[in-house]
């Protein structure tokens, strides 16, 4: 007995274009999702690097208008808001007591949801001075909003794990 075998001709339908505008739809938003952890992790690289060259411009860029700040595991009292400003200015302050400094930040797992997306990435600091180093390991958690400039931190959260004087 032969085989029947029937020939389909396929046309165009509506359903058929739902489906094509769909997975064009999902690559829209993989590509999104790409370029937002893209930026992101940017927005994490631009803040270690103001911090270590001093550049105020590059670091204050980072932040949103205002932020809350939680650096209470390293002894910085309670977490609060304050202008990002006030939080540049006190940070640089910090640093200048230094000869140099190294922000290695590391294995960002990024969480986007909406225009808010939470950042979590190891940290390794290190500050030098004359008398020696002083380091700091733990990771940062911090939020950051989608404005039109970008993404920028509105929350930012250290969790010291170590830190070795020498």
């Amino acid at each position: 007995m032969a085989e029947s075998r029937r020939t389909v001709k396929h046309t165009p339908s509506h359903r058929s274009w739902r489906v094509a505008k769909e997975e064009g739809d999902m690559k829209k938003d993989a590509l999104q999702m790409l370029l937002d952890r893209m930026e992101i992790t940017d927005t994490s690289i631009r803040y270690g690097t103001g911090i270590d060259l001093r550049d105020r411009q590059l670091y204050r860029s980072c932040f949103t208008e205002e932020i809350e700040f939680d650096f209470s595991s390293m002894g910085m009292g309670e977490p609060r808001m304050m202008p990002a400003d006030e939080w540049v200015d006190q940070a640089l302050m910090i640093v200048s007591n230094y000869q140099s400094t190294q922000h290695i930040i590391t294995n960002h797992v990024i969480t986007v949801e909406d225009d808010e997306a939470i950042c979590t990435a190891y940290l390794q600091a290190r500050h030098f001075s004359p008398d020696g180093m002083f380091t700091v390991g733990g990771y940062y958690t911090n939020t950051l909003v989608r404005t039109p400039e970008g993404w920028k931190i509105k929350k930012l959260k250290l969790t010291t794990t170590w830190t070795k004087s020498s």
